[in-house]
């Protein structure tokens, strides 16, 4: 497990520490797990437990979300039983939660992992 202070990645999931949310940040509701990162494949980027929070921008952006972990820390886990990302120990803050992209012939698209 990695402990992040400043700034990591897991897998296309870029996690860098902020000095606060955004003025326009909503807070997004969720029932236990946090689900951080969608995966194409079903295989989330997610917090089970803590006290973390997700949060979205008033016009929202597919590619970024916001957390504020009001705990210690928060546990972001790559819910895959094989060929995984390793967890990320992100330390209490706030942080902004980036999808990274790609350049194609056709255009900007989402990094699938």
């Amino acid at each position: 497990m990695k402990t992040v202070n400043k700034m990591c990645f897991q897998g296309d999931v870029c996690f860098r520490r902020i000095d606060a949310l955004p003025a326009d940040a909503v807070e997004q509701k969720a029932d236990g797990r946090i689900v951080v990162a969608h995966s194409e494949t079903g295989h989330h980027h997610a917090i089970d437990a803590g006290e973390a929070k997700l949060f979205e921008r008033a016009q929202r952006n597919p590619m970024i979300c916001f957390l504020s972990i009001g705990g210690d820390y928060a546990d972001v886990v790559h819910h895959r039983s094989h060929d995984t990302h390793e967890t990320v120990r992100l330390l209490r803050g706030c942080w902004e939660v980036r999808r990274q992209r790609e350049h194609t012939p056709e255009g900007w698209r989402r990094v699938e992992d």
